[in-house]
């Protein structure tokens, strides 16, 4: 077998640039790069990561001409497919089943039977599925692609137009590119809570792979991770507490925190709102949790408290990239960074940590960095939990548009109003418009409804059209569907929708 040294200065020499494996670039391959700049060679760029951005990134760019180098550390794809989005939504879903077979809104006339819930199962098929979708989606349209090279291991920036990669099987390359786009995601974030580092606490990651259910689970956290995977483990069957710092999905307008805290008390689930641990110790297979009220114990422990960007170990400083506070790569609308030929893409940056916007972002900084002009307009992001009932947003809240200076009008439409879930015989939640007062235009949308991801599109697609709430009422939407609700909250501005027979116009 050829030694990978020399297969990586074979494929890398193909692609016309240079990396120099234990040792670094000399001022010759500097020359030489330029040289071959001024020969009309092929654009190369580089891409540290290998999830939605950086693949979004890859193929437009290749698909303008440009040559590519990927470099990846871990597992190709990235967070969503390996141990984020994919994972966590076939157990979501698998829980969603189980507490159907338990319960429904027609278990007078359906008997309920209590599942047998086999979770090493359930994780053989949710990872089968996870390494499908990882091949088909990642490692065979790269390994497809003359255009790509991958290099597997840790990259580190030199300078503004070079790499150091510190290669996985040993050794190290310098990659000189044109540009470079960053795009290596982020990780759970933990608090620094006294003794936590001590214990063996699950984080996401931990979780979405364990064969075992526990018994009593904890989750600290009260954000989308936290609260998705505290209801779909309390539907598999452990009993769970969820500790909320202040309330559930606290950013969110107050509604739908209230909404789903009675949803999961319904259920079971301990919400323990305004609560904090300041200590947590382990022992005898047991954690204890110590909050301001009393003591928390249970058989694991799930940190949800959200995402750090994974930009440390970079070096950015020696290529002149600035990050935030946090940590976070900062960016412009066209992905651009402090650094003329350095972009940043996805969850590393400042911008929201949704797969489809680091896909979006990616394909945006590939077409700039290829002389392009893109940018990325967030101002319908929508943005989705997949709790049961679901939660879906767009645009803004009331508060936000308050703290902006914008005065609104605003209506909350409950589901009791929705001839589809009193079709369902399930009334969870609500809908509700948020308008500029000034002019009738709807500025935002919150719902909390079964299926409310399906529902959230058509609510982007108004705002994204400037549609006034007169508009939307007036549109035609099909009877018996939960988005007909959109329709039914835009009438509520001008009329008494309890007074309308069950399919007006």
């Amino acid at each position: 077998m050829q030694n990978p040294k020399t297969l990586i200065r074979t494929a890398t020499t193909a692609l016309s640039y240079r990396a120099v494996c234990d040792g670094i670039a000399t001022q010759r391959d500097s020359l030489e790069a330029a040289a071959n700049e001024r020969n009309g060679r092929r654009l190369h760029i580089a891409v540290i990561g290998s999830g939605g951005a950086a693949m979004a990134a890859v193929l437009k760019a290749v698909e303008q001409g440009a040559k590519v180098t990927l470099i990846e550390g871990g597992a190709l794809g990235g967070t969503c497919v390996n141990v984020g989005c994919v994972p966590s939504k076939i157990m979501i879903r698998a829980a969603h089943i189980a507490h159907l077979r338990r319960e429904s809104p027609f278990d007078d006339g359906i008997a309920m039977t209590a599942p047998e819930i086999n979770r090493s199962k359930l994780l053989a098929q949710q990872q089968a599925r996870v390494d499908e979708l990882r091949h088909s989606k990642y490692e065979s349209i790269l390994d497809g692609n003359s255009a790509i090279s991958v290099l597997h291991g840790e990259a580190i920036f030199k300078d503004d137009q070079s790499l150091v990669v510190r290669l996985n099987d040993g050794g190290e390359c310098v990659v000189a590119f044109d540009r470079c786009l960053v795009a290596t995601g982020a990780r759970p974030a933990v608090p620094p809570i006294a003794g936590l580092e001590d214990t063996p606490y699950w984080t996401s990651t931990e979780a979405l792979v364990s064969d075992t259910l526990p018994e009593r689970l904890a989750v600290i956290g009260s954000s989308v991770v936290a609260v998705e995977l505290a209801q779909a483990f309390a539907r598999l069957g452990s009993q769970v507490t969820i500790l909320a710092r202040s309330t559930l999905l606290t950013r969110e307008d107050p509604a739908i925190g209230r909404a789903i805290a009675t949803v999961f008390r319904a259920e079971g689930i301990e919400v323990l709102e305004h609560t904090q641990a300041s200590h947590v110790a382990h022992a005898e297979r047991e954690f204890v949790l110590t909050t301001e009220h009393s003591e928390v114990r249970a058989d694991k422990l799930l940190v949800a408290t959200g995402r750090t960007p994974n930009t440390r170990g970079l070096n950015l400083e020696a290529a002149g990239v600035h990050i935030n506070r946090q940590g976070e790569i900062v960016i412009d609308q066209g992905m651009r960074t402090s650094s003329p030929s350095i972009y940043a893409a996805g969850d590393c940056t400042d911008q929201p940590q949704f797969v489809y916007v680091a896909a979006a972002a990616g394909t945006r900084a590939a077409i700039n960095m290829t002389g392009g002009n893109a940018a990325l307009d967030l101002t319908a992001m929508p943005a989705v939990v997949f709790t049961d009932p679901q939660i879906a947003t767009v645009g803004v809240s009331e508060a936000q548009a308050h703290r902006d200076g914008i005065e609104t009008d605003s209506r909350l439409l409950t589901l009791d109003n929705v001839p589809r879930a009193l079709a369902n015989f399930d009334t969870r939640g609500f809908i509700k418009l948020v308008v500029e007062a000034r002019s009738g235009r709807l500025i935002g949308v919150q719902a909390v409804a079964p299926e409310a991801g399906e529902l959230i599109q058509t609510a982007v697609l108004a705002i994204r059209a400037r549609m006034a709430v007169q508009e939307l009422a007036d549109q035609l939407f099909p009877y018996l569907t939960m988005v007909e609700g959109l329709k039914l909250a835009a009438q509520t501005f001008f009329k008494d929708v309890k007074q309308l027979s069950c399919c007006a116009g």
